[in-house]
């Protein structure tokens, strides 16, 4: 996904991790430019530098020669660090996760079902690390948890159509009685909104 580096050749798979990440980065700085600010700052890149990883990442699904999904991710991230079997309803998938340096108790998730098409692609925790605690509105800060843990925790959530493929939105009554909309960004916590008071 990025470009040639003077003197050695293809970019390394460091490289294209840091580009994707700079990808992920781009779609929530929408909702939560500050956040985004200091995390582009972390990984040492400009503003310039996710506009151009972008640019690479959507010419890439674009292209007529665009490689399948699970093709396409692969070439960017390398082989997963784990793949594993999962089962959503009556239909049995593969999941593969590969981890981010950025948000390091997460990991980049994709769903394969029968014949490798990719059915989800999001930030989910990573096997092992402690979940957020989630009880009330105040616990729900941006980029503090991820889809399946909002709905989890604030059941029965109502899932809600995303404004862009990479977005998702969640619909629930927290304790004291609000009815709130949660909105993520590849499966990560952007913000949420009150939409009605206690009953």
């Amino acid at each position: 996904m990025a470009g040639n580096q003077p003197g050695t050749g293809m970019c390394t798979m460091g490289a294209m991790r840091l580009d994707f990440q700079l990808v992920l980065l781009r779609r929530m700085a929408d909702h939560n430019p500050d956040l985004v600010e200091d995390a582009r700052r972390e990984l040492g890149a400009s503003i310039a530098d996710m506009r151009e990883a972008n640019k690479r990442w959507q010419a890439m699904v674009r292209s007529p020669r665009s490689r399948a999904a699970a093709a396409r991710y692969r070439s960017v991230l390398g082989p997963p660090d784990s793949e594993s079997k999962r089962t959503v309803g009556d239909l049995e998938c593969m999941a593969w996760q590969w981890p981010l340096p950025l948000w390091p108790t997460l990991r980049f998730e994709i769903l394969l079902g029968p014949g490798g098409a990719v059915w989800n692609e999001w930030l989910v925790r990573a096997p092992g690390a402690p979940a957020p605690k989630l009880e009330t509105l105040e616990d729900l800060t941006p980029w503090s948890c991820t889809v399946d843990e909002a709905a989890r925790a604030f059941a029965p959530a109502r899932p809600l159509e995303g404004t862009a493929p990479t977005r998702w939105g969640l619909t629930f009554t927290v304790p004291d009685g609000r009815q709130v909309v949660a909105e993520f960004t590849w499966g990560l916590l952007q913000r949420t909104a009150v939409i009605d008071g206690p009953r």
